[in-house]
């Protein structure tokens, strides 16, 4: 599901450089052609994307259609494990 809606968009998995811990992807993010373009915005594999989501058993929150019908490409990832507040 997270690739199709990845594909849809033209979105490749990346990493936010400068955020990588013990050799692993740091902050997982998508590169989308002018939606989220950025010098720190780094380019990795599928693999090394799905192995950073799991391992900090991540969910993807997003969002198909804006309201007035056009695709969205808003997204973010969050930890069932976080505690706010």
């Amino acid at each position: 599901m997270i690739q199709r809606w990845a594909r849809e968009r033209g979105a490749k998995p990346a990493t936010i450089a400068g955020t990588e811990r013990d050799g692993r992807a740091g902050v997982l993010t998508f590169n989308i052609p002018g939606y989220r373009e950025s010098s720190r915005i780094r380019e990795i594999t599928w693999d090394d994307w799905f192995h950073t989501f799991d391992l900090r058993r991540l969910n993807l929150i997003y969002q198909e259609q804006m309201r007035d019908g056009r695709q969205s490409n808003f997204f973010r990832t969050e930890s069932p494990d976080r505690e706010d507040g």
